[in-house]
C-alpha cells in the first residue's frame, strides 16, 4: 500500500517559505519575462515554454515581441506570418492558439487581458496553469502554480506517491501548492519554487545544495514524481520529393501534422530504383520520423496545395525545421 503524503505544518510551511525566498534572492534566474508585468508578454512566454526549455525559448520570445509587440499586431497578422515567426520551436498548435487568443482578446475584451483566472483559462492555449501564471506574474494575484518543476519539488517535499499525470495526483499537487502559498507576494514565491525545481531539485537532485532539504519527506527523491509508463516510441518513415528547376523549388502546404506550413511534396510510396538524396531522423511527440527525400520530376504544381517558390522567397515562408534543413542541404548540392 502506498504511504500517504506528509504535509507540512503551518510552522514548517512558514519556515519553508522563508528559506526558499532567501535562496531565491541569491540564486534566482534573470529571465526576460520576469522583467515585465505585461500580461501579453507573459502569455507569450508561458505558451512558448510549454514543451520547450528556457534556453531555447529566450531568443524566440525576444524576436516574437519585436515582430508582434502587442495583441493588436498579433491579431492582425496572417497565419503564415505567425507560423513563420514560430518555426523551429515545434508544436505549432501553440502558435495557432496564441493567434486565436489574440483575436478573441481583441474582439471580446478590446485588447485588454481579463484579470479573472477563470476567463483567462478559457483562452486557446491557456488552461489552469497558464491562467494562474498570467494572474500571478502580471497582476500579482495570490494564486498557486503547478508546472513540471514545481510539481517535482512538491512531490518530493510531501513524498507524494500518487501518479502526477492522473487527475487525483494533479489535484493533490494543486492542493499542496495552495497550502504552501504565502498571503502576499505569491509571484515571488511561485518563481522561487520554479527555480528550485529547475536548478536544484532536478530529475537528478543535488540534495546537499537544497535550501529546504530538512522539510523534504522523500526517502528516495530521484524516484519522484511518479508517472505512468512512457509511450513506446513509434518509428515512421516518410517519403518526399525535391523538385528544382530554373532557381525554383516545388513545395506543398501541409494539411496534416504541420498544417499551414510548407514542406517538400509528399510521396505515397518509395520510388523504385532511386537512391535517396537526403535522409534524416527527428522526434515528433511519440514518434521518431525518418525523412527520406528523392529527386522529383521537373514538373509544375499538380494540385492546389503545391506551389513553386524562388530560392530567395524561402526565407520568408514557414517551413518546419527538418524540411528546411533538407532544403538547405539539397540546394547547396544543386
Amino acid at each position: 500500500m502506498l504511504s500517504e503524503a506528509k504535509h507540512l505544518s503551518q510552522k514548517e510551511a512558514a519556515q519553508f517559505r522563508h528559506r526558499l525566498l532567501r535562496w531565491y534572492r541569491k540564486n534566482g534566474r534573470d529571465l526576460p519575462w520576469r522583467r515585465t508585468t505585461d500580461p501579453y508578454a507573459i502569455f507569450v512566454s508561458e505558451v512558448m515554454l510549454q514543451q520547450t526549455q528556457v534556453s531555447a525559448v529566450i531568443p524566440y520570445y525576444e524576436r516574437w515581441l519585436r515582430r508582434f509587440p502587442n495583441i493588436e499586431r498579433l491579431a492582425r497578422a496572417s497565419e503564415s506570418e505567425v507560423l513563420h515567426a514560430w518555426q523551429g520551436l515545434g508544436y505549432y498548435s501553440r502558435a495557432r492558439n496564441l493567434h486565436a487568443a489574440a483575436k478573441i482578446l481583441r474582439s471580446k475584451y478590446r485588447g485588454v487581458f481579463p484579470r479573472c483566472s477563470r476567463e483567462l483559462a478559457e483562452l486557446p492555449g491557456a488552461g489552469r496553469y497558464t491562467a494562474n501564471a498570467i494572474a500571478t506574474f502580471a497582476f500579482n494575484r495570490d494564486v498557486p502554480l503547478v508546472e513540471t518543476n514545481i510539481g517535482r519539488v512538491l512531490s518530493r517535499i510531501v513524498n507524494l506517491q500518487l501518479l502526477v499525470d492522473d487527475n487525483a495526483g494533479r489535484n493533490k499537487l494543486w492542493n499542496i501548492a495552495a497550502q504552501l502559498l504565502p498571503r502576499r507576494n505569491a509571484r515571488i514565491h511561485n518563481s522561487a519554487l520554479m527555480d528550485l525545481g529547475a536548478l536544484v531539485c532536478t530529475r537528478t537532485p543535488t540534495c546537499p545544495a537544497c535550501p529546504v532539504r530538512e522539510f523534504c519527506r522523500a526517502k528516495n527523491p530521484s524516484t519522484l514524481p511518479r508517472k505512468r509508463p512512457r509511450y513506446r516510441e513509434k518509428r515512421v518513415t516518410e517519403f518526399h520529393s525535391f523538385n528544382y528547376t530554373r532557381g525554383r523549388v516545388l513545395l506543398e502546404q501541409s494539411r496534416k501534422r504541420w498544417r499551414g506550413l510548407w514542406t517538400l511534396p509528399s510521396l505515397e510510396v518509395k520510388p523504385i530504383g532511386q537512391s535517396a538524396l537526403h535522409v534524416c531522423e527527428f522526434p515528433f511527440t511519440h514518434h521518431r520520423i525518418t525523412l527520406v527525400v528523392f529527386a522529383g520530376a521537373r514538373r509544375r504544381a499538380m494540385n492546389k496545395s503545391q506551389r513553386w517558390f524562388r530560392e530567395h522567397e524561402l526565407a520568408d515562408i514557414p517551413i518546419p525545421s527538418p524540411h528546411r534543413r533538407a532544403l538547405n542541404q539539397l540546394l547547396l548540392q544543386s
